[in-house]
């Protein structure tokens, strides 16, 4: 038997997805005007300077971003020929490569960055008190451990 959502549950289920999409457009679009960078290209330059040695591996990168390995290679060739990233051999593994981030990438990160995380701030958390980002937190973490265990 399907468990329909009632009237509150749908309220917040459409309430969120709302956001979501609305939040994502809005903040693509003003790192695009401040920095040129697309929301992908943010997400692969916070990833690589997130790790020691601003370098990971192909298949890491795309685990911890939850992308399919095609999509990163494709969006990875053309951050690639933008200067942002450079993609090394890896020693160890012939069939594995790593990528770098660049000094012209860590420009651009370095650069985008303020405005985002200003952009953020303003849209988000200026309007939230305290508890409400603690309740935020605490919902985003246990549907996350929810989504991990459904694997």
């Amino acid at each position: 038997m399907t468990r329909w959502l009632d009237e509150r549950e749908q309220r917040a289920w459409r309430g969120y997805l709302a956001m979501q999409t609305q939040l994502q457009a809005l903040l693509h679009r003003r790192l695009q005007a401040d920095s040129g960078l697309s929301y992908a290209d943010f997400d692969v330059l916070v990833a690589l300077t997130d790790r020691d040695g601003e370098q990971v591996r192909v298949l890491e990168l795309a685990e911890a971003l939850r992308w399919e390995k095609s999509r990163l290679s494709h969006h990875l060739s053309r951050m690639q020929k933008r200067g942002l990233v450079a993609r090394r051999e890896c020693a160890d593994d012939a069939r594995g490569a790593f990528v770098v981030l660049t000094a012209e990438g860590r420009r651009a990160i370095e650069g985008a960055a303020p405005a985002h995380v200003e952009a953020v701030r303003e849209l988000v958390f200026d309007g939230l008190d305290a508890d409400q980002v603690d309740a935020l937190a605490g919902i985003a973490e246990t549907v996350l451990t929810r989504i991990r265990a459904a694997g």
